[in-house]
């Protein structure tokens, strides 16, 4: 909290918004830890705390980054601790895994309810947005193909505006070794011993 006077002496404090977002949304995850019959212990505070800052910040992670950032707090934290209060926070909606086109994935703090990730092949960027995509439309999928819906999870990808400017190695032009540079090329007289 910051305190300031104004001209007439009159004393003004400040609470930075960004405190209280985090603050809440600490509150939230110790909730839904508590929902999940998880207690609230040192770990899962550590947990809620860290997952609040990077929400504030709109910072994406991987499980492995989010271990290694909260083993510098406390050497021995529990990579299954959090492992399985990760999966409670997907589970209940706090937290949104992006699965990567080649199966890797990585998560993000989720700020609303509904939102979807166009995701970049390439640098693997993302980015949130909004579609008018009704539930209705995927209940009625679902209805048709005898399935009853318990989750949802759709995730576009393509190549982000920076990618497509920059050649991808796969589109880059293949420069052969000339035919002399070449071990499996014919040998011409006098040009080796």
């Amino acid at each position: 909290m910051l305190s300031v006077s104004n001209n007439e002496g009159v004393r003004l404090y400040i609470v930075p918004v960004r405190i209280e977002r985090d603050t809440m949304l600490a509150k939230n995850i110790e909730t839904a830890f508590d929902r999940a019959g998880q207690r609230i212990t040192r770990p899962r505070r550590l947990i809620a705390e860290h997952l609040a800052e990077l929400g504030s910040r709109g910072t994406d992670f991987s499980i492995d980054d989010l271990w290694q950032d909260l083993r510098r707090q406390d050497p021995h934290f529990g990579r299954a601790t959090l492992y399985r209060s990760i999966e409670v926070l997907v589970n209940q909606g706090l937290l949104d895994r992006i699965v990567y086109a080649d199966g890797t994935h990585r998560y993000h703090v989720c700020h609303d309810t509904t939102h979807y990730h166009p995701t970049c092949v390439q640098c693997r960027r993302f980015v949130e947005v909004d579609l008018d995509v009704s539930m209705e439309q995927f209940a009625s999928a679902c209805h048709q193909t005898d399935f009853s819906l318990e989750g949802l999870a759709l995730t576009l990808f393509g190549r982000c505006a920076q990618c497509r400017n920059e050649p991808s190695p796969s589109t880059q032009p293949v420069t052969l070794p000339s035919e002399e540079m070449r071990e499996d090329a014919p040998q011409r007289k006098g040009t080796h011993e």
